[in-house]
């Protein structure tokens, strides 16, 4: 699936007309998330804010994580991505908090993984997890998946809790 303007309008309606709010966390994309999610007019009705967390000390100061927190952290984990997840959640008080830790090359990490492999989180009402690889190190190609898988699991995320509120009202 593309990700098209037409799904950030569908994302605005949704949170907007169930009075949700998301805040996003990344790394890798640098902000091409929140630019998707900001490029709605009315984006202040339900984008509570982002933070680019791609250093550690953005990690330590933005998510108000200890060093001994993030040192206990395995890198490019769901668990570690989950943790971003909650702490922008947490810190600006969203429903939704949504976050993505990658890497997008050409070079891997110095913790021994790929170029072409990120984790993403999205924690509120629903939770969901994804660990994607593209097997490639295109940095501006990467970003772009990153984005977009970003966004397919608000998309999911956001189906998923309009089931499960259709199926208590029954």
């Amino acid at each position: 699936m593309e990700i098209t303007t037409e799904h950030s309008v569908i994302i605005a309606h949704t949170l907007t007309a169930t009075k949700q709010t998301i805040s996003v966390a990344e790394s890798s994309t640098a902000g091409l998330i929140s630019a998707a999610l900001l490029g709605v007019p009315g984006a202040s009705a339900y984008y509570g804010g982002g933070a680019i967390i791609y250093t550690m000390r953005a990690r330590r100061k933005l998510l108000d994580l200890s060093k001994e927190q993030l040192n206990s952290q395995t890198p490019l984990t769901e668990d570690y991505v989950t943790l971003c997840a909650e702490r922008i959640k947490a810190r600006l008080k969203t429903t939704w908090g949504l976050a993505e830790l990658g890497a997008t090359g050409p070079a891997g990490t110095p913790y021994g993984h790929p170029p072409g492999i990120a984790v993403l989180a999205l924690v509120g009402p629903v939770n969901l997890t994804t660990k994607i690889e593209t097997g490639h190190g295109d940095r501006e190609r990467n970003m772009d998946f990153f984005k977009t898988a970003a966004i397919k699991l608000l998309v999911e995320g956001l189906e998923k809790y309009q089931v499960s509120v259709k199926n208590l009202r029954k």
